[in-house]
């Protein structure tokens, strides 16, 4: 017998670890076009995310001259009871270095989450905002519960396997 995914509670629960979340994973190329992985603080704002980054960053460049990034939002290992069921966000994005002109709304956002006094810190200092615009994703709660979604979870379909 097969469990029914009520796709509104999945929906709920989805929304509450978005907003539960202050950092993501990054996963970009370098310039050999091996992998790397980084991390940074985000807001999401209008259906986009954006980070902000030091020009001296090793990821700055590499986020800069990807056509295509993956980003994963994690539950925090300590409020996980199976860590091989650890509920995760995997999402592509593209992303644009759009400076810091006329982005009073993001580094509103981002001083609420991040605080005040490091935000201004941070904007003395060579920073840029990138946004990143989210295409196709992966959600998973646990085991048998992984979800194709879009970033505004639009679009949360249950992905079934049938075993051999």
């Amino acid at each position: 017998m097969v469990a029914t995914i009520n796709i509104d509670k999945v929906k709920s629960r989805y929304d509450a670890f978005v907003a539960s979340r202050k950092t993501i994973v990054i996963s970009s190329n370098d310039t050999d076009g091996n992998p790397f992985i980084s991390y940074a603080p985000f807001v999401a704002h209008e259906g986009k995310l954006y980070i902000y980054i030091s020009a001296i960053a090793e990821h700055y460049d590499f986020i800069e001259q990807s056509e295509t990034i993956q980003i994963m939002m994690l539950a925090d290992e300590q409020d996980t009871k199976n860590l091989f069921a650890r509920e995760r966000l995997y999402l592509k994005c593209t992303a644009e270095n759009i400076g810091n002109d006329d982005l009073e709304m993001i580094f509103e956002k981002m001083t609420a989450i991040h605080g005040a006094q490091l935000i201004q810190l941070l904007r003395t200092i060579d920073m840029s905002i990138f946004e990143l615009t989210p295409k196709d994703g992966r959600y998973v709660i646990g085991f048998g519960q992984a979800f194709t979604v879009d970033f505004a979870a639009e679009k949360l379909e249950h992905i079934v396997v049938e075993k051999k």
